[in-house]
């Protein structure tokens, strides 16, 4: 078995989207503007109400996957097909935007903690003009896995120790764990081999890497070289996400919500969300 070592150490970025609403920004900054097949991660975390109040109003997607884990707070969906959808804490959803859809995602509390996640995840050419489609999972619908003492590990998507999230029928065969450390102790999890891999702390630090360690911090996100596992060791309770994906070696345009393959579908996608046609 390949143990998979750290290639880069990254600091998530302030950022503000939607109506206002501050978060940090991992994913899609000046310094990694992708990581095949994930465009862009965000992790939005506060107890002030003037970060998140305004939320993410009405807003068009297509060609790519939007996944929002919540840690503390709760969130309501609604779309322009007339779906809507809840989310709370320990609750994730999976939508595959596909050939389009207009959308929002407005806080449920005028005050309290709100923190979470919201990761992209691109389509293959041959999926960008999917029908949308939505994977709610409630928070008990999301299930554990005991790596060792105290170590627990939330499978979201993917397969740990035989055991497989509740998200499927995913292109890029994705791996997404929520993995927390209790005290001082040690977790090996196998990773598919070939898949881009990244870990990202978002609370106590951790060491990745036995035979090259490097040690990696709240905020910051490691990405992984390949593999067939990665070995992490926390020396106190710590929390983190441990993502991987298939690489589409595909090419990228992208405008803002919109991802696609070629300028031309670029300009098409606008085009059509202009007209209605989503």
């Amino acid at each position: 078995m390949t143990e998979r070592t750290v290639e880069r150490i990254l600091t998530g970025r302030p950022a503000t989207d939607g109506a206002g609403v501050n978060m940090t920004r991992v994913i899609a900054t000046p310094e990694l503007d992708h990581f095949d097949p994930f465009l862009l991660l965000d992790e939005f975390r506060s107890d002030d109400a003037n970060d998140y109040i305004a939320g993410f109003p009405d807003h068009p997607h297509r060609g790519f996957e939007t996944v929002t884990y919540m840690l503390a707070g709760a969130m309501k969906h609604r779309d322009n097909q007339g779906n809507t959808g809840h989310l709370g804490p320990g609750s994730v959803q999976w939508m595959t935007a596909g050939r389009g859809i207009v959308h929002s995602e407005m806080p449920e509390q005028e005050d309290g903690l709100m923190w979470g996640f919201q990761l992209w995840v691109n389509l293959p050419s041959s999926d960008k003009m999917t029908e949308p489609r939505y994977q709610d999972i409630p928070a008990s619908d999301v299930p554990k896995v005991q790596l060792g003492d105290g170590v627990a590990v939330k499978v979201i998507t993917g397969e740990l120790n035989g055991v497989s999230g509740p998200v499927s029928g995913v292109a890029t065969d994705p791996l997404y764990l929520d993995v927390r450390i209790g005290g001082e102790g040690r977790a090996s999890v196998p990773i598919p081999r070939g898949h881009n891999a990244f870990a990202y702390v978002y609370e106590g630090s951790i060491t990745v890497g036995d035979a090259e360690a490097h040690d990696v911090s709240r905020g910051e996100i490691a990405l992984l070289g390949d593999g067939d596992l990665v070995n992490i060791i926390a020396p106190r309770p710590a929390r983190f996400l441990l993502v991987a994906g298939r690489p589409l070696g595909e090419p990228l345009a992208r405008h803002g919500p919109f991802v696609m393959n070629t300028q031309d579908e670029i300009r098409q996608a606008v085009f059509d969300y202009q007209s209605g046609r989503f």
